[in-house]
């Protein structure tokens, strides 16, 4: 297992992906040089990707708002009706899908992010009843930033961790072993294995 270097020694955003990083630390990597610092892990992600194409990408500043609108409409643009993921909005989602208690989904949230950050006008509530019901690939949530979830997951559903009582606590100790390596960011029982002695 290899210790993982300070961002500051890294070349190349190959060498960067062979490690985990938060999302606080992609923040703090991001404001050294005056990347945009905003958004998703996967977001930061991609502007320090461009950093290391020599392309920095600055925290764009939004464009001026119209006046909202009063009433909403399938025809409403998100931007002008003041939509926000709340209860009026989950009412209206709702009543237009014939669900109780209507849930949005990460790619709802994943095209809300897009489109505040492009200052995408012309998107309106039914694209995004669209993307609720599949219908559109505007913005798909990326899963990457769940790794640790998707790793824990696999570790308590491998049923040769049942001696473990703590599986929680040793999924933690195999995924700093793992986060802190080059390694794949993914569970495999060789890792108990290998780091059995940790457990």
């Amino acid at each position: 297992m290899s210790n993982r270097p300070e961002f500051s020694d890294i070349k190349s955003y190959d060498e960067f992906i062979k490690y985990y990083w938060y999302r606080d630390e992609l923040l703090k990597i991001c404001k050294q040089p005056g990347i945009d610092h905003t958004g998703t892990k996967p977001e930061l992600n991609q502007n320090i990707k461009e950093y290391f194409n020599g392309n920095l990408i600055r925290k764009k500043k939004s464009g001026s708002r119209k006046k909202s609108i009063t009433e909403v409409t399938l025809n409403s643009p998100l931007l002008d009706c003041g939509f926000s993921f709340n209860t009026k909005f989950r009412d209206f989602f709702s009543r237009q899908t014939g669900i109780d208690n209507f849930k949005f989904t990460a790619d709802m949230a994943t095209a809300w992010r897009k489109v505040k950050k492009e200052n995408d006008r012309s998107f309106t509530i039914q694209d995004m009843l669209n993307i609720y019901y599949g219908k559109s690939n505007y913005a798909k949530y990326n899963d990457s930033a769940c790794e640790w979830n998707k790793f824990l997951k696999d570790f308590c559903a491998d049923d040769r961790n049942a001696q473990f009582k703590d599986k929680l606590k040793t999924a933690a100790v195999l995924w700093k072993a793992v986060r802190d390596s080059d390694l794949p960011k993914v569970y495999d029982y060789d890792l108990v294995i290998k780091y059995g002695e940790m457990l």
